[in-house]
């Protein structure tokens, strides 16, 4: 029997063993596995385009390129559409990945009974019964009469039934159970997850079918399987979330028809996933009153202005090294804010042992967050609780000076529609504000100085 090397992280197969892949140059990655045999003819028809087809197609110029402007399936949860850019594009591949338990199934079943334009769908599952599928269906109330249901992880067979079916969405749960019975690797592996996924690419692009692909994940989070799975699909999205909180939250890491800025918030119940149309008042409800070391700040996700809570705690170390920890919030910048507090403030966090937490498990990459970030830390170094009804914005520079952000004016919105009556913002923002809020008391902030007289209101 004629063996390979297949890489598992990249893919690439040799005849013989290497402790570095030659192509990715990751070590330990070469698995042996028996030599890839071809397809046989009489399933070939199903998987590949014909010699007549390829033969047929021709180069053709942009503008000679006819497309009808009904390019989008509606999905009827709107934080889902959000995420996609408007819906499903017709034969467009989505690929959602998240920890086990996190609610892609769950999720993916009720856009099965809320999809709009009488789309009808084929759900594939390789991982539950038919039961058990029916019965997580009652659970989140779920009857519609366009779903039908194929329990099957062969290739082969799940190809012929697509074709007599002819849905308009096919949900594959999971890709990573799917295998080809003409390659001799396990499912889940390179070979098997790369091959079972271009015959699905194929064939939605072919007859204009939407698929969703549902992703494991490794024990470092990141989606099971070759990377070069992300590169072929169009879409990649992230289910993220803390099983012991009942929010989830949805980002597009990839996305060739919308944005990659946009999320979608869900609350989890007993009735399955619920949207949650504005998250800013569910992050903030449980926000403590009195207590330092606490700031609001409004961020950008997408075209969506969100208040998030930036927690900072601040106290005497006990190691020869203090700690520096952070969850939601850029480690690496922590250190950054620390060094310029200290420089520009002459403020002492050497001994100090440094925690800092987005409330409400969200993570923030926006260097808008900076300033609220550096009050939060002042805050708990003095133990002088912020001001309730203050909430602060803007970019903190080496130099100690507060830089302006982009949609100042959404921020600002946002957070007087919230009730904050007082709100600070990088001085050179304030002259490129159309909009006035009455009661609301817009605080001009020039430096990392101006952040210490925001205790004193």
């Amino acid at each position: 029997m004629k063996t390979s090397y297949v890489c598992t992280s990249c893919g690439n197969i040799t005849s013989k063993w290497f402790g570095k892949c030659p192509e990715c140059g990751e070590w330990n990655t070469l698995e042996e596995q028996e030599a890839i045999i071809q397809p046989s003819k009489s399933i070939k028809h199903l998987r590949t385009r014909t010699y007549e087809q390829v033969k047929n197609s021709k180069a053709c110029r942009i503008n000679d390129i006819s497309y009808t402007d009904n390019l989008r399936i509606s999905t009827g949860i709107g934080e889902f559409d959000r995420v996609l850019g408007g819906g499903l594009v017709n034969g467009s591949v989505v690929l959602i990945s998240g920890e086990p338990g996190i609610g892609k199934s769950t999720l993916l079943l009720q856009i099965c009974q809320s999809i709009e334009n009488d789309a009808s769908i084929l759900y594939v599952t390789g991982e539950e019964s038919l039961s058990q599928i029916k019965l997580r269906a009652g659970r989140v109330g779920v009857d519609s009469e366009r779903l039908t249901i194929l329990s099957e992880t062969n290739m082969s067979s799940i190809l012929p039934e697509i074709h007599t079916v002819k849905p308009d969405i096919v949900i594959i749960d999971s890709i990573q159970t799917m295998y080809d019975d003409q390659y001799p690797s396990s499912p889940g592996s390179v070979t098997q997850v790369k091959q079972s996924a271009l015959l699905l690419i194929d064939l939605a692009k072919e007859n204009g079918i939407s698929v969703i692909l549902v992703g494991h994940v490794n024990k470092s989070g990141a989606i099971a399987g070759p990377k070069v799975l992300e590169h072929m699909v169009d879409a990649v999205l992230y289910f993220e979330g803390d099983k012991q909180q009942s929010h989830r939250i949805i980002r597009a890491v990839k996305n060739r028809y919308g944005s990659t800025n946009e999320i979608g918030v869900f609350d989890m119940r007993d009735v399955g996933l619920v949207e949650i149309s504005n998250p800013s008042e569910f992050l903030m409800e449980q926000r403590p009153k009195g207590v330092s070391g606490s700031c609001a700040v409004c961020v950008m996700e997408g075209t969506r202005p969100i208040i998030a809570e930036i927690q900072a705690l601040s106290t005497t170390t006990v190691f020869p090294s203090p700690r520096r920890l952070a969850s939601g919030y850029d480690y690496n910048r922590i250190y950054l804010l620390i060094a310029v507090l200290e420089k520009r403030i002459g403020l002492h966090f050497s001994t100090q042992d440094i925690y800092m937490n987005v409330a409400g498990g969200l993570r923030i990459d926006d260097t808008s967050c900076d300033a609220a970030a550096c009050l939060a830390l002042i805050s708990s170094l003095k133990d002088t609780p912020i001001p309730e009804q203050l909430i602060v914005v803007g970019e903190v520079g080496l130099s100690g000076e507060l830089r302006s952000v982009y949609g100042i004016e959404q921020r600002i919105n946002e957070a007087a529609r919230l009730g904050f009556t007082k709100i600070a913002v990088p001085f050179r923002a304030i002259g490129k504000m159309k909009i006035k809020h009455s009661g609301v008391e817009i605080i001009p902030l020039k430096s990392v100085f101006d952040l210490i007289k925001l205790l004193e209101i």
